[in-house]
């Protein structure tokens, strides 16, 4: 089976990768470690990767320059496995994507940094080698992937063409907000919806796993970031926050409902 559509690495580009590291391993139990060697000059390391045990999770590194200068701030970026990026990046493009950057990574494969047409910043991968298998959602692992955007639908119907997601519900929420549940191969992902007045831009938010979302609340404050939302509960029994880092990146935690039983 094809494991086109489906989201493989997060990275978090910041304006303080040493001090992203420890803040976040602080609330969700991660550790980190340097990838690659040293640089021969003795400085910073480069690239640096989240741990779950030994687990891969995602990536930390500076946010460049030119980009905080454009007025980038600190944000999580996340990867879509594609069998053939030249074919998937050209089809994005036809439908109004628009290339960002992109480069080939010895090793490890090649990527493109895409605006979607409603101007969403979105990776899209192709691995140099086969990739892990589908995790299941569990502590310390990305579970929930939510799109907010200018026009959900057309945000789906560029995602659909390029991934084959599908609509696995759409839900009213009242007052004529609809909240789409999308996934692949018959399992959810996450959710897309047009994003309020507060939400500046179009963007991509990224749920971790936790075994408690209220504790996690706690260390997030205690941790010189901001909660946004929550700590509440959502459908399904789950609870969830939404908050931003001391760099002010934005990233949400979820804590699914007690099994039953």
């Amino acid at each position: 089976m094809s494991d086109q559509g489906r989201f493989t690495w997060y990275e978090l580009m910041s304006t303080d990768p040493k001090a992203a590291l420890d803040f976040h391993a602080g609330i969700t139990g991660w550790t980190h470690q340097p990838f690659g060697p040293p640089p021969a000059d003795g400085g910073a390391v480069e690239y640096n990767m989240w741990m779950r045990g030994e687990e891969p999770i995602a990536g930390c590194f500076q946010l460049p320059a030119e980009a905080q200068e454009q007025g980038a701030p600190t944000h999580w970026v996340g990867y879509i496995h594609c069998d053939d990026l030249d074919a998937t990046k050209a089809r994005a493009i036809e439908l109004g994507a628009t290339e960002l950057v992109s480069m080939d990574l010895p090793d490890i494969g090649r990527f493109s940094m895409m605006h979607d047409p409603l101007h969403a910043v979105i990776a899209f991968f192709q691995p140099a080698n086969e990739p892990g298998p589908e995790q299941d959602a569990a502590p310390g692992r990305f579970s929930w992937h939510e799109l907010m955007t200018t026009d959900y639908e057309a945000a789906f119907g560029f995602y659909s063409e390029l991934f084959g997601w599908e609509i696995m519900d759409d839900m009213d929420m009242g007052d004529g907000w609809i909240y789409r549940l999308y996934g692949r191969n018959g399992k959810q992902l996450g959710g897309m919806f047009n994003r309020p007045p507060e939400v500046p831009a179009s963007c991509w938010l990224y749920y971790v796993d936790v075994p408690d979302v209220d504790e996690s609340a706690a260390a997030i404050t205690a941790g010189g970031g901001k909660i946004v939302h929550g700590p509440m509960e959502v459908p399904g029994g789950g609870r969830i926050v939404q908050a931003t880092d001391p760099q002010g990146g934005m990233f949400a935690l979820h804590t699914p409902a007690p099994a039953e039983g």
